[in-house]
């Protein structure tokens, strides 16, 4: 019974020593979250990918720099959503490619979508890119009523192409809903 008592008294021990220790590295304050609820914080973890870049700048996609459609036509390029949307009238009049994404995977808020149009040349060279940028609530793109599965756009070809540009391709690099 006296060595149970004597390992009980070490444990008591250690255990008081860790709250000093506790108490002395954390400077005594108990730090709470910023709703003032005394929820301690804890430290974020941190994570590394080694050789692995951040992403910089818009996204893009690489079908863009290897189409090349005939002057006058407008083609749709692969994105990483196509099997939940449908790209419908397509256009091109050498002033803008317009069209309209509709979601196919399911009726929700579209919360974030972005159409990135290339343009060319007589020849089918790359130009140069332009973008429809759609943001939940942005001004011009509030729905009343139910959920809308689609979304038209018009991208404007870019000031200094436009004297070049006669030919388009679009494609969808971002999608976002619910």
């Amino acid at each position: 019974m006296k060595r149970k008592s004597r390992i009980l008294m070490m444990a008591a021990l250690v255990a008081a020593s860790l709250a000093v220790l506790a108490f002395v590295v954390l400077g005594g304050q108990a730090s709470t979250s910023p709703a003032g609820d005394n929820v301690p914080l804890v430290a974020a973890a941190k994570t590394s990918f080694p050789g692995l870049a951040a992403a910089e700048g818009e996204p893009d996609l690489s079908g863009l720099q290897a189409a090349r459609p005939s002057p006058g036509q407008i083609l749709q390029v692969q994105g990483p959503f196509d099997d939940r949307l449908a790209i419908e009238s397509l256009a091109f009049d050498g002033q803008a490619a317009t069209g309209a994404v509709r979601i196919t995977s399911d009726v929700s808020d579209l919360l974030e979508l972005q159409v990135l149009a290339g343009f060319y040349d007589g020849h089918g060279n790359f130009l140069g890119t332009a973008r429809f940028v759609h943001h939940l609530g942005s001004e011009g793109h509030k729905h009343p009523g139910p959920s809308e599965e689609r979304e038209e756009f018009s991208i404007p070809v870019p000031a200094e192409l436009k004297a070049k540009a006669v030919s388009a391709a679009v494609g969808i690099p971002v999608l976002v809903n619910e």
